[in-house]
Parts: C-alpha cells; sequence; structure tokens
C-alpha cells in the first residue's frame, strides 16, 4: 500500500462571506480585492514546508497539480513546484507525484516530456507522471481550448510526449494541433523508457478507456465521499474485468480528506471550520464554466446515468451539515487516530485500493495544525495502512521502480520553519 499527501495550496484566508459576494472561486474570481503577493507567497512555501515535513515524517509520495485563475488550489505551474521538492526531499526515499501538468492546455506538449525528463533526473528516477485532461473552469476558460477539441488535443499531446521520450532517433511529429521539425529529447528520463504514469478522473468513461488501453493508474479524485467513490469504483472494476485486466488494487488510486486529532471530539474542535470553509467556498464554482462538449457523449451519458443524482444528492445537503454529517457520509474521514485507521482500512478494502492519496491541508486550516495532522497521521496511522495488499501478492508496476520495496517511516522530526513566516 502506497499513501501520499495530496496538496492544493488554497487561499486560506477568503473573507467569511465570500461565497454571498462573489459567484465562484474560480475563473472570474477578484485577485485585487481578496489577497496580495505577500499572503500567497506565504502560502506557497508553507505549503511547501507542508509536504517536505511529510516525506520526512515517512509519507510515500508527495502529489502537486494544475489550476489556474482561482483560490482553490494556486499552482498554475506544478513543475515549479515539483522540482522544489524533488531537491529538498533528495535523501528522502519519496515518490514526487506530478498530478500534473494539464496536457490539452501546454502548446507545444513536449515541453510537458522536457520538463518531467528534468525533474526525473533532478529526484534521481523518483518521479510519478501525471496526465490530466483538466477540468472545464482551466482547459476552456483560462486556456481557451475547445471543449469539443479538448480530449482530441489530450490524445495527440499524450503520443507525442510517449514518443519523445521512447524514440532514440530525431523525428518529425506532424499533428493536427502541433508541428514540430525536430523532436530530440533532452534531457531524457532516468526511469527506463518513462516514469510510471497515473491519470486524474472523476469517472469519465472514456478515461477509464483510455488508462486501461494504456495500461495506467486511474486516480479517482473526488470530495463527494466513500460511499461516491466505492458506487463509481465497483464500476471501473467491472469495466476492467470485462476488458480482460487483472484484479490489482495498484492500478488504482483515490483521493480522501483526513483529519486526524487525539480524540473524536478533539476533531471536531480542531477541523470543522476549516472543512466547512473547504465545501463552502473552495467549491463554491459557477455552474456556467462548466460548458457543453466537455466530455465526448459516451462519458456524458454514464455519468449522467450513474452520478449525476447521488452527487446532487450530497451537495444539496452539504450546506446543512455539521460536523457528525461530513463524517458520517464519509465526506471527511475524521477523529482519533484510531477512529481514521479503521475507516480508512475498510474504505481501502471496499474500493480496492491501493494507491491512496490523502488531502491533510483542508481548506482554511492553518500551518501549524496542518504540521500537526500530518505528524498524528504518519506515525498513527500511516503504519497500519502499509500492510493491506501484502497478503495478496501484487506488484505496484505504478510506482518508481527503485521505492517499490517497504518504506520504514522515520520517527517525525521537529517542525519545519519558514524564515519569511
Amino acid at each position: 500500500m502506497k499513501v501520499s499527501m495530496f496538496h492544493l495550496m488554497p487561499l486560506r484566508d477568503l473573507p467569511a462571506d465570500f461565497e454571498q459576494r462573489h459567484r465562484s472561486v474560480w475563473v472570474d474570481v477578484p485577485w485585487h480585492e481578496l489577497t496580495t503577493p505577500e499572503r500567497v507567497g506565504r502560502f506557497y512555501n508553507q505549503s511547501l514546508d507542508e509536504l517536505i515535513y511529510a516525506a520526512r515524517c515517512g509519507i510515500d509520495g508527495v502529489c502537486v497539480n494544475e489550476h489556474h485563475q482561482n483560490a482553490y488550489g494556486m499552482m498554475p505551474s506544478p513543475n515549479l513546484m515539483g522540482a522544489i521538492l524533488a531537491r529538498q526531499t533528495a535523501e528522502l526515499d519519496v515518490a514526487c507525484i506530478q498530478l500534473g501538468a494539464t496536457l490539452p492546455n501546454t502548446q507545444p506538449p513536449i515541453r510537458i516530456a522536457e520538463e518531467y525528463a528534468m525533474l526525473d533526473c533532478i529526484s534521481g528516477g523518483r518521479i510519478v507522471a501525471g496526465m490530466p485532461l483538466g477540468t472545464p473552469f482551466d482547459a476552456n476558460y483560462c486556456y481557451g481550448i475547445t471543449p469539443l477539441e479538448q480530449r482530441e488535443r489530450y490524445y495527440e499531446a499524450h503520443d507525442l510526449i510517449l514518443k519523445a521520450w521512447r524514440e532514440r532517433e530525431p523525428f518529425a511529429w506532424n499533428g493536427k494541433y502541433t508541428q514540430l521539425p525536430m523532436v530530440n529529447l533532452w534531457p531524457r528520463p532516468m526511469q527506463d523508457p518513462h516514469p510510471p504514469i497515473w491519470v486524474p478522473g472523476s469517472g469519465s468513461l472514456s478515461t477509464w478507456e483510455f488508462t486501461a488501453r494504456h495500461d495506467y493508474c486511474y486516480c479517482f479524485l473526488s470530495y463527494h465521499g466513500i460511499r461516491f467513490g466505492k458506487s463509481v469504483m465497483d464500476k471501473f472494476w467491472e469495466f476492467s474485468a470485462r476488458n480482460g485486466h487483472d484484479a490489482n488494487p495498484y492500478r488504482t488510486g483515490f483521493l480522501q480528506l483526513v483529519a486526524v486529532a487525539e480524540t473524536d471530539e478533539q476533531a471536531e474542535r480542531d477541523y470543522y471550520e476549516h472543512i466547512r470553509y473547504f465545501y463552502d467556498k473552495t467549491q463554491h464554482v459557477a455552474p456556467e464554466f462548466t460548458p457543453p462538449g466537455h466530455q465526448d457523449y459516451r462519458s456524458m451519458v454514464n455519468t449522467i446515468r450513474n452520478q449525476v443524482s447521488q452527487v446532487n444528492s450530497v451537495r444539496s445537503r452539504i450546506p446543512q451539515f455539521k460536523f457528525k454529517d461530513f463524517v458520517d457520509n464519509q465526506l471527511v474521514i475524521a477523529g482519533s487516530p484510531a477512529t481514521v485507521r479503521e475507516q480508512l482500512a475498510e474504505s481501502v478494502r471496499q474500493l480496492r485500493v491501493g494507491n491512496l492519496m490523502v488531502l491533510l491541508q483542508i481548506g482554511s486550516m492553518p500551518h501549524e495544525l496542518t504540521l500537526k495532522n500530518i505528524r498524528l497521521f504518519c506515525s498513527e496511522v500511516l503504519p497500519h495502512l502499509r500492510g493491506i495488499w501484502d497478503d495478496e501478492g501484487w506488484e505496484n508496476r505504478w510506482w518508481p521502480q527503485r521505492l517499490r520495496g517497504a518504506r520504514n517511516a522515520p520517527a517525525a522530526p521537529a517542525q519545519p520553519g519558514w524564515v519569511g513566516a
């Protein structure tokens, strides 16, 4: 079992009435009214410190991702963050998971092949190459990609990146969206022929087919809880079986919000306001920023038939949720170490997931509380999750090869500090 810390790097101090005053946290959210470069710089450095601290506490991987023009996740360039993490974790056996640079947004996409190769060399072969399609907010509105072109651009960019990594001789590329007279990749990844590839998604049938065809790791990213997650993952496993793939749990990943305190009661006192902030503010997106055409027809039909009613049922009730409701509906797994490890272990088995990603900095959660959450999770929960799939004897072929053995978690170090804090 591999467990990684996922980080969104959100703006942590949106005003209390943000969702009443503004129609969306994404696309047209007003920068000058809400923050300053100095405050954002402080949050960036705290977020990097938190990921590095998790690596030193024994987490298996650290995850960054790409989003644009928003206060939900302020990483327009995940590879800048990945470069810092690759260098600052040089002495640690931790995977650097770029989940990742969005393929349709990057022109020419050969830049992703180059930057991932750089990161793999800097890290000594510890990179996981994420290949996201991208949200409609980012790709269609912020970067101007026509919705109906987005997936086609994605497939072409993927094929170019893979060929650039694999080909030993220079070649020309004459695609529909990218034309290059000479592709001769410098540098090349340390992992041969390339790092393992993860594809994040939210239940799209086309994404399932793509990951199955290429034997990639499918990562389901959802904030709607284990119950909804199980309904999606059950169908993913049915799809995989119909297409002749084995039940190796490491071919999947899942993202879960997690909050650990000394007791269940302390968890409510520590974390409820930050969970509330996450769902009220960072999930506040105007519906018009999801244009038609972002999903292809077959995926759209599958989503409407199998997911929309469940998602809408959860979303409609969230504004009235108390802490207990978030926990009971498993949108967040929170409580004492014993509570969290029992619920997480059960959930991992239900979902049949071998690569768990945990969101340990949630919404407005301040730096010191985030460090506490990381420390308690890594020392009191993580050791109990590592051996979940050991008795089935599967190999995690979707993890950097040099890191596939068991990792002995070190004792939690002193809390990090940043000189600008």
